[in-house]
């Protein structure tokens, strides 16, 4: 894809904290124009030491960064007015009903649109006589979420965007997320929500320690991991009556009384051998459960792998 169309561009970034601590060791990546992105990691991984970056708060320690073709920092005032940002906490005036929120915070973005567009966009249009405080959590994020969108940003960062918010509020945010992606709009999205990065998301990269430890589609992330299949064998058979391990693609097993687990990367050959034995056998599996890694097995293993620092760079 022509570059030109890599709204968020970032090439060895650094940022290095007072004391010396290095909390992002020279990552790069690249968001397209109307694409979401997903910045996933560990506790300390250096995510929102990223984000403050790709949003002009800080400065690099070196590397590069770029937001719709600007350095966010040094030209923020080129490139604060295109973007929205939602933060994990607004920290609004709580005496201040929801209209009178929208109003102030309009008069602080280039080209608002009427705040009351924005508040039915997110659901918040009967509740504006309401005071801040008296709004339920959930009710607060979509606020946060229309003041982000005030400006129509072509850029909006969304950090942890459900919190608080019930299974209906969370599905009508992504619609609203998808929404904007089709219209054209980039989002880069942080969350600990794995089901939601790997709902929403076209691309996500995983941070560990500062480094990119993984990066590609949500299916291209998970499949890097091996699949499992669990079941438990009938009485009188012992894990040896299997064809061998190996031969079925089998990478990792365990084995506890009459239950057996194992992993594989080749998830329909090992599934298919293993039924076949059991068929020719003549013995039911009780218990069957086949599954493909998810997500939340990607992530654990990165959360779990904190020996050898990563070095290779992902242009995600």
């Amino acid at each position: 894809m022509d570059t030109d169309e890599h709204v968020i561009e970032v090439t060895g970034l650094h940022r290095v904290y007072e004391g010396g601590f290095e909390a992002v060791r020279g990552i790069s990546f690249h968001v397209d124009r109307g694409e979401i992105f997903a910045l996933l990691g560990t506790n300390g991984a250096g995510k929102t030491s990223t984000v403050e970056l790709l949003e002009g708060l800080a400065s690099p320690a070196s590397g590069r960064v770029r937001v719709l073709g600007h350095d966010p920092y040094a030209e923020r005032a080129l490139v604060r007015p295109r973007t929205g940002v939602m933060l994990q906490e607004g920290g609004f005036p709580s005496e201040l009903t929801v209209a009178e929120t929208a109003r102030m915070w309009a008069g602080c973005v280039s080209g608002a649109r009427p705040p009351r567009e924005a508040l039915e966009q997110v659901g918040l249009g009967r509740r504006t006589d309401v005071r801040v405080k008296q709004l339920s959590g959930g009710e607060r994020r979509r606020l946060d979420l229309a003041l982000a969108l005030l400006g129509e940003p072509e850029v909006l960062f969304l950090d942890e965007p459900t919190t608080g918010l019930d299974a209906e509020g969370r599905r009508d945010t992504w619609e609203l997320v998808r929404a904007l992606r089709d219209r054209g709009t980039t989002v880069l999205l942080t969350t600990h929500y794995l089901e939601e990065a790997e709902g929403l998301a076209d691309r996500i990269a995983i941070l560990h320690e500062g480094r990119i430890a993984t990066a590609g589609t949500p299916a291209e992330v998970t499949a890097a991991q091996p699949s499992r299949i669990s079941f438990d064998l009938p009485t009188g058979y012992f894990l040896g009556d299997l064809p061998p391990l190996a031969g079925l693609g089998v990478c990792e097993h365990e084995v506890d009384g009459r239950a057996v687990r194992l992993r594989t990367r080749e998830l329909q050959r090992t599934a298919t051998e293993l039924l076949l034995w059991a068929h020719r056998a003549g013995i039911e599996l009780a218990g069957l459960d086949v599954r493909s890694a998810s997500l939340e097995e990607a992530f654990l293993s990165i959360a779990r792998d904190a020996a050898a620092p990563r070095t290779k760079e992902y242009a995600a």
